[in-house]
């Protein structure tokens, strides 16, 4: 395992304390250690999420939305006549649980994969697990890139395919000065790196850039920074609860939208529903996905998913989708492991990785439209979108890529190599894997 200084730099010495802790379940001699399927036997997938929490809001829903997916698959004939059968976790939005969590479903109860994390902090706590094992993750929302690893899948947008988008069509509609801020891990700060490139670009300027603890509610010197600075937008990496109350401040504290509008890359249709339409009216966000996007298959897959036992919480949104994508990923992966094989009991975690390359999931299925797995970097290729919150809580796109947009985990560090299937390659032509 290749653990870079950037990794130490980025601020994930919470992942290693979470590997460290001393309360983890570890394996007795008469257990078995990873992975196994077994003919007539359910194939066995982890879902970590956490239902409980500040992570909880978009959280829970991933959970939903993966035991749909899996109903639904498992209903058309599972994959090769074996049903998915999800061990469900809730990770209480602690990273030392994620860590021990993972490490229980990947050792104990055997899963063949794990399908979970929001936060990059909780990722990262989990990966050296997974990378020892040999298993695979299915992280299944937009993180920062800056990462090359053999035994991840990732659904979610990278800052190429978000925010480059995102700041200049807020400088181009509501000026140059922008405020960032967001919540103090290594996401929003890496992925404000990005913003700030993507600014300087497009003529903008900087004009404060504030980080909240994760889980905090409390705005109010941050919006008097904002007061005082006069931005013409804010660029937000607040994400949970967080983020909603600081929507909700910025409200009750008398900004006004159309003259100084959030653009975030987190708060969607769950999000508005739990702070309220009215607060959300007017923001901006970016994401491969809305809810009211016109196409037959989301239309299905919202009045399917609504009407079921999963969709209690009355909406749909771009984190739900890509982690129901994820579940497809797995199904096409493993269907393609079991083609190369023949036989279940040889397909492993990682074969299933390293056949997944150039794995589509089409616009019959996938309610963005096409999309498909990168068969260098294992991210995903898809089509760029910005929506704006309407009274009713909806997102209105105004904006959409007109072409795919390929992953590029390294867009703003060029000289860091090349992300591709067997590891890192610099531009000396070293590889290293496992780069986190």
């Amino acid at each position: 395992m290749d653990i870079t200084r950037r990794r130490i730099l980025k601020g994930s010495t919470l992942a290693a304390a979470a590997v460290a802790a001393p309360h983890l379940w570890l394996p007795t001699s008469r257990e078995a250690w990873g992975a196994t399927l077994k003919k007539g036997e359910p194939i066995k997938v982890g879902l970590l999420f956490s239902l409980t929490g500040q992570l909880a809001v978009p959280e829970e829903d991933s959970t939903l939305v993966m035991q749909y997916a899996i109903e639904e698959i498992n209903k058309n004939g599972g994959i090769a006549g074996h049903e998915i059968k999800p061990i469900i976790i809730d990770a209480k939005s602690d990273f030392n649980v994620y860590s021990e969590k993972a490490k229980e479903l990947i050792l104990r109860e055997k899963v063949i994969a794990l399908f979970g994390c929001y936060t990059s902090a909780s990722r990262k706590a989990i990966l050296p697990i997974v990378m020892q094992q040999n298993n695979l993750l299915y992280y299944p929302t937009c993180y920062e890139g800056a990462e090359c690893t053999q035994n991840t899948i990732c659904t979610g947008p990278l800052a190429n395919q978000h925010s480059k988008d995102l700041i200049p069509f807020m400088v181009k509609n509501f000026g140059k000065k922008c405020f960032f801020v967001g919540s103090n891990y290594v996401w929003p700060k890496e992925s404000n790196k990005n913003a700030k490139l993507w600014l300087q670009n497009a003529g903008g300027e900087l004009l404060g850039e504030e980080y909240i603890p994760l889980g905090s509610s409390e705005f109010g010197p941050v919006l008097n920074k904002i007061r005082d600075a006069k931005p013409n937008f804010i660029f937000s990496t607040v994400v949970g609860a967080s983020d909603i109350a600081f929507h909700k401040q910025f409200k009750q504290e008398g900004f006004k939208v159309d003259s100084m509008p959030i653009a975030s890359l987190t708060t969607g249709e769950i999000e508005t529903k739990a702070m309220g339409a009215d607060v959300g009216a007017g923001h901006f966000l970016s994401a491969p996905y809305f809810q009211t996007l016109e196409n037959a298959t989301n239309a299905t897959f919202v009045e399917n998913f609504l009407k079921s036992k999963y969709g209690k919480n009355g909406s749909t949104h771009y984190n739900m989708e890509e982690t129901y994508l994820s579940a497809y990923v797995f199904k096409y992966g493993l269907e393609k492991a079991l083609k190369k094989t023949g036989n279940i009991e040889e397909v492993t975690s990682r074969m299933i990785r390293d056949v997944s390359g150039g794995i589509r999931v089409e616009d019959d299925v996938s309610p963005e439209g096409l999309i498909w797995i990168d068969g260098d970097n294992f991210n995903t290729w898809l089509k760029p979108k910005i929506g704006q919150c309407q009274p009713d809580g909806s997102f209105k796109t105004v904006y959409q890529a007109a072409e795919h947009v390929a992953p590029d985990p390294y867009s703003i560090y060029p000289n860091s190599g090349k992300c591709t299937a067997d590891g890192l390659v610099a531009p000396d032509g070293k590889a290293r894997k496992n780069v986190i």
